[in-house]
């Protein structure tokens, strides 16, 4: 299934990704730190939603109270509560 999600709070305005049989492919962001956001994507690609959610919770950038990593994990996880 596909997911596009709005993140809040940080530099980044869209996420997109795809989760086939509960693994993450195809993650992408707009905006946001370019490089790092595209080594995130390569990071997460084909590991579980569960995992990427259990280790990108509660990462911060700089004085934000989250980051692009945690939006995204906070993000997906009520995406996924969503589909259950």
């Amino acid at each position: 299934m596909h997911y596009t999600l709005y993140p809040k709070g940080v530099c980044s305005t869209q996420i997109d990704l795809d989760v086939t049989d509960g693994k993450i492919h195809n993650l992408s962001y707009t905006g946001g730190c370019n490089g790092n956001l595209k080594a995130l994507g390569a990071m997460c690609e084909g590991a579980s939603a569960e995992e990427v959610i259990r280790r990108l919770s509660g990462i911060t950038c700089g004085y934000k109270a989250t980051s692009c990593s945690d939006q995204l994990a906070r993000l997906l996880k009520d995406a996924m509560k969503k589909k259950a």
